[in-house]
């Protein structure tokens, strides 16, 4: 009689296919899926919760032509090949295929040694403040606790901070993969792990407040990383990529990494002058123009909002703005 669905209840069908839990009903249980695979080193890494079982793991994207912070937020399955070892070490790139609950910021907070971070290293960016271009890296930094997740994960506008200034930054970030000091322009590239993107959400009140930016920059949740790390391998060249904002779905930043006044390799080079540049440090590499602290009128991060950073070969980092009521 289960051959003709048409003559059974709708709700019949609806529970022959469920499982009882304590509540009732839950769905069965997924299945992990095992296909053979012949990638050596992997080019799109993404850090995930599985839906098989609700554990932390590294994977390689079966399909790297897509978009998966979109694909996230639109509920489309992302399927990912498991990789064993560390962000770092991890070589071995499994048949295992997970289905991805939930992305996660590429590097963790464990992994992560230190984040540096680049102001006005877009020509465009410096013209909109009316700022010389400077002659050696303007820097700052942000704690690890700054680190945030891709969608569904929030960004936190803290209490300290909803004062109506609240901005964005889409910023190419790159992974160091290797230790190294007094590292050669010429070899800089070499001791990148991937790429991925990055918003540098900032407090724009606090910090004209002070010569020092690290309070305004490095409040918890300011440094959202995603959606994928990207290998060297798949992105020749960080200084011909493409980067944008969108915000609730209008364009405020379109630029170019070509626009950089000290280029990636230039970057690298300058912090490990005299400084030990650690495996796990993250390189934000600055914002184009079009902040919205520079708009006629500003626009501001409001309680609700969509923020999107998409940069070309990565992928959009997609948000959602919280203001803390704690």
């Amino acid at each position: 009689m289960w051959r003709d669905r048409a003559r059974v209840p709708q709700g019949l069908v609806v529970m022959k296919l469920q499982k009882l839990t304590s509540h009732g009903i839950r769905r069965p249980p997924a299945r992990v899926t095992k296909i053979n695979t012949k990638m050596n080193n992997w080019t799109h890494l993404i850090r995930f919760i599985a839906k098989e079982d609700q554990q932390v793991h590294l994977g390689q994207l079966v399909d790297t032509s897509r978009d998966v912070g979109r694909d996230s937020v639109d509920g489309i399955e992302i399927k990912a090949y498991l990789i064993r070892g560390t962000i770092f070490d991890g070589k071995v790139i499994t048949g295992v295929v997970y289905t991805v609950e939930r992305l996660l910021s590429p590097i963790s907070p464990s992994d992560c040694n230190y984040i540096r971070c680049l102001g006005l290293n877009y020509k465009d960016h410096a013209k909109e403040g009316g700022f010389a271009l400077p002659q050696v890296p303007v820097l700052f930094t942000k704690p690890r606790t700054a680190l945030a997740d891709p969608y569904p994960a929030s960004v936190t506008i803290p209490k300290v901070a909803q004062d109506g200034t609240s901005d964005y930054e889409a910023e190419l970030c790159a992974v160091i993969g290797r230790t190294g000091r007094d590292i050669l322009e010429k070899e800089a590239l070499d001791y990148v792990l991937g790429y991925t993107g990055s918003n540098d959400v900032s407090a724009r009140k606090l910090q004209l407040l002070t010569a020092q930016w690290c309070f305004a920059k490095g409040l918890d949740g300011s440094c959202p990383l995603g959606p994928v790390l990207v290998a060297p391998s798949a992105i020749p060249d960080p200084q011909q990529l493409a980067i944008k904002t969108m915000y609730n779905g209008e364009v405020v930043q379109d630029g170019h990494t070509s626009d950089m006044i000290f280029t990636l390799r230039q970057q690298i080079a300058y912090l490990s002058q005299g400084t030990t540049l650690e495996a796990g440090s993250i390189i934000l590499t600055g914002t184009p123009a079009g902040i919205g602290f520079f708009k006629k009128p500003p626009i501001v991060l409001e309680d609700g909002g969509d923020i999107r950073v998409e940069i070309e070969g990565i992928g959009t980092l997609v948000n959602r703005i919280r203001y803390d009521d704690d």
